[in-house]
């Protein structure tokens, strides 16, 4: 199943809901969000050693480079997103998030589709969450495409850190199970397609890289967009496939109990492991995912076998106006390994004097930010590899604040400082990001 026919679905779902809804007097909830940025990313060039030949690069350019996906300033639209959940029957509801523009996901190139289903899932029973623990012993079950259990799904930033950048940015499709044994124990379980491992730069726009203007044969391609300085990271899914390189997940946690309003945690063990593809086609490059992206000819990764194996854990912490947020991971990718670490803390607060309009406060409160993200390497890929900068260790310091107005409008500033090493010594790659949101709930 491709992701077209994901985005087929949801607009026959859209078209059907609200007479099905009325009809059935269910219950449908929708919330449509549009987000536009100033962004300013600074210039930064790596050269590499791979040797493309002379027609691969810009007319006068003697060689190839790691840089900034698109240097300078630039006021975007990064996207419009719609999504709802159908409550079909009391234990069964239908939740669905549709992008449009998705100028910041899309993946792995601009020439990504500018129409994307993150989530199409079908639900039975209730999923518990940190903020809203069980009560009692009960479980769920879920099929469709839907984001990773691990996954931090209420970011503070716009932005992304290093780990939920390479492990769990981008949802998976296939099917989960999951119980609540009592109000503080639970267990949970999927199978799913597994995300494709491909390479982006972590700041805001992923990069162009295996574009159809750097197709050979080469014709000296100037692209607007560059490759970015690029990690390894798991690639949004083009398809549903729970053959043999299907991806096992599994998890297990400890929440307060769901009595103490003021004072929320959550701890989980978590891990996947699945075969890597030889190749995985991807839509909008002729590079290919998995073994091929690792895979140079005489140039390649220093990789070995096809394992694929994540172990984490996380843990989440709610204290009245405080959330905190952090997770370490360890990866073995085909013998490179890599760990990380994440770290996100804000903080909410009002202000000492109200300011009206409308009758209204002008603000309703800000919350600061720091979020520290941090992945290590044990692998080299400075003896020629095209993407050097996936081997190298890297720390990503996020710091930034939200403004929230009346009239469901928020404003985030951001600045997000890039530290990584690379053969000549210390470099960085920073950005500078202000984003506006608006949502409409109905």
């Amino acid at each position: 199943m491709t992701d077209k026919i994901f985005v087929k679905l949801s607009i026959i779902i859209l078209m059907f809901l609200p007479s099905l809804a009325l009809a059935q007097k269910r219950l449908v909830q929708f919330e449509l969000k549009t987000t536009a940025n100033y962004r300013h990313s600074e210039s930064s060039r790596f050269p590499i050693t791979f040797p493309f030949p002379i027609a691969a690069f810009p007319l006068g350019q003697t060689k190839a480079f790691l840089e900034t996906v698109d240097a300078g300033s630039h006021f975007e639209v990064s996207n419009i997103s719609l999504r709802g959940a159908w409550k079909i029957q009391p234990k069964w509801q239908l939740l669905f998030k549709v992008d449009a523009i998705d100028l910041y996901d899309r993946n792995p190139t601009s020439q990504d589709q500018k129409i994307d289903v993150d989530v199409l899932t079908l639900r039975y029973g209730k999923k518990a969450t940190t903020k809203r623990p069980a009560r009692e012993t009960q479980y769920y079950f879920q099929v469709g495409k839907f984001e990773k259990f691990e996954r931090q799904n209420d970011r503070h930033l716009q932005s992304y850190g290093l780990v939920s950048t390479a492990f769990n940015r981008f949802e998976d499709a296939g099917v989960e199970i999951g119980a609540d044994l009592g109000s503080q124990f639970y267990a949970k379980a999927s199978l799913t397609t597994g995300n494709p491992v491909f390479i982006r730069d972590p700041n805001s726009l992923a990069g162009d890289n295996g574009i159809d203007k750097q197709m050979p044969p080469f014709n000296n391609p100037n692209p607007e967009l560059k490759s970015g300085v690029v990690i390894l990271y798991d690639a949004e899914i083009e398809h549903l496939n729970l053959g043999k390189n299907s991806e096992l997940g599994l998890a297990v946690g400890y929440r307060s109990k769901a009595n103490d309003s003021l004072w929320q945690h959550d701890i989980m063990l978590w891990g996947y492991k699945r075969d890597l593809s030889l190749e995985r086609n991807l839509h909008g490059t002729f590079y290919g995912a998995d073994i091929d992206i690792l895979d140079a000819g005489g140039f390649s990764l220093p990789f070995q076998g096809i394992k694929k194996q994540d172990i984490g854990v996380n843990y989440w912490l709610y204290w009245q106006e405080f959330t905190l947020f952090s997770q370490y991971v360890e990866q073995e990718l085909a013998a490179l390994n890599r760990t990380g670490y994440e770290l996100e803390l804000s903080y909410q607060f009002a202000l000492p004097l109200s300011i009206t309009f409308d009758g209204k406060p002008l603000i309703k409160n800000i919350s600061t930010v720091l979020r520290y993200s941090s992945l290590d390497t044990d692998f080299s890929g400075a003896g020629g590899y095209p993407a050097p900068s996936v081997s190298w260790n890297w720390q990503k310091v996020d710091l930034g604040f939200n403004i929230d107005f009346p009239y469901r409008t928020k404003l985030t500033v951001e600045y997000a400082f890039n530290n990584f090493k690379t053969k000549l010594g210390n470099a960085d790659n920073n950005e500078l990001l202000v984003s506006l949101n608006w949502h409409h709930r109905w």
